[in-house]
């Protein structure tokens, strides 16, 4: 047990005489277990309290920054701002570099200029190239932490990564289609905004390999670089069910549910089944109208929390930080949010 109390602070934290928490601590027979408890309990909120007196008036500056489509940024960013008051008494300023899309060279430039303007702590989605990995390892180098979020860069120095596991997302989705297709011989429709980011190729090797495994009468057809901006994945999307009438179904990786959906209308064909990521405010609504059947999502704010508390870590705030990612949820038209459910 810790020795950084006093057992007189642990003993009136524990509501126990001085010597009784001084046979707990020093692990003389007759006490019962009931009683060590509370000495365990008593000592970790003393530790609790130690850490708020520590963080109080504590400032920390830090940047989002992000390429990905508004949709999702907006959803990311209102993450963010809803849970940087839960992380009191440290106070925390966040700046915001959103983008939807971007040339690597560009985001490097935009992270060497966070470098040299200083900051706390870096919270990154982005792809993961040489030229942004390399600015990563400058941020790092000069002692600010970068945390990413829903896609990986494993060999830039970044401290974590925050999101859900994209293998087992993929894996999840081919779960769904194959229950939802059966034995039907046909393919699916498998969108990525662009090749660049590991997250989404991880989600479709998961989503693959399912396939492959456990229903190898479904095939895949890839479509890339939509950037899951409408126009452009479209036109990727109407190519694709032009080539193949065999495609009856969408697993969206990338975005531009909306485009997609319009692509299978304007080929006079029906789309069985569509699942999409993310549960932002138009993936809500095509949910309720029944034109995408669920929507693999999960708990932004609690990644945005576990970043901040990663870059805490990284300056010394705090002892430790929880390492799960995030859970997988399968959102229908029958368990929407009650922000959604209107």
């Amino acid at each position: 047990m810790s020795r950084d109390f006093l057992i007189k602070e642990i003993a009136l934290q524990a509501g126990l005489s001085v010597a009784t928490v001084d046979r707990v601590m020093n692990g003389r027979p007759g006490v019962r277990t009931l009683t060590q408890q509370r000495v365990a309990e008593a000592i970790r909120e003393l530790e609790t309290q130690n850490r708020q007196r520590a963080l109080t008036g504590r400032k920390f500056i830090i940047d989002l920054v992000m390429e990905a489509p508004v949709r999702f940024t907006n959803e990311v960013r209102a993450a963010l701002e809803a849970e940087l008051p839960t992380l009191e008494p440290a106070v925390f300023r966040s700046r915001f570099h959103l983008w939807e899309t971007l040339p690597a060279q560009a985001m490097a430039q935009a992270l060497d200029q966070i470098r040299e303007t200083g900051s706390h702590g870096v919270i990154l989605k982005a792809p993961d190239v040489p030229e942004v990995v390399a600015a990563v390892g400058r941020l790092v180098e000069a002692g600010i932490p970068v945390v990413t979020i829903a896609t990986d860069l494993p060999h830039s120095g970044r401290r974590a990564y925050v999101g859900i596991d994209n293998r087992a997302a993929g894996e999840t989705a081919a779960y769904l289609i194959g229950a939802w297709l059966g034995t039907l011989r046909c393919r699916v429709l498998v969108t990525i905004s662009s090749s660049r980011f590991r997250g989404e190729e991880e989600r479709e090797a998961g989503f693959r390999q399912a396939l492959r495994r456990r229903h190898p009468n479904i095939g895949i057809v890839e479509i890339s670089e939509g950037h899951g901006m409408d126009r452009e994945t479209v036109a990727l999307a109407r190519q694709a069910l032009m080539e193949d009438r065999m495609i009856v179904g969408a697993y969206s990786i990338g975005g531009g549910n909306t485009a997609v959906l319009a692509a299978f209308a304007e080929a006079g064909r029906v789309c069985m089944v569509f699942i999409a990521h993310d549960l932002d405010a138009d993936n809500a609504l095509l949910l309720k109208e029944g034109r995408i059947r669920a929507v693999l999502h999960h708990d932004l704010r609690q990644d945005m929390r576990i970043a901040c508390r990663h870059i805490m870590h990284a300056h010394g705030a705090l002892r430790e930080v929880e390492a799960t990612l995030s859970a997988v949820q399968v959102i229908t038209p029958f368990n929407l949010p009650p922000t959604f459910d209107g």
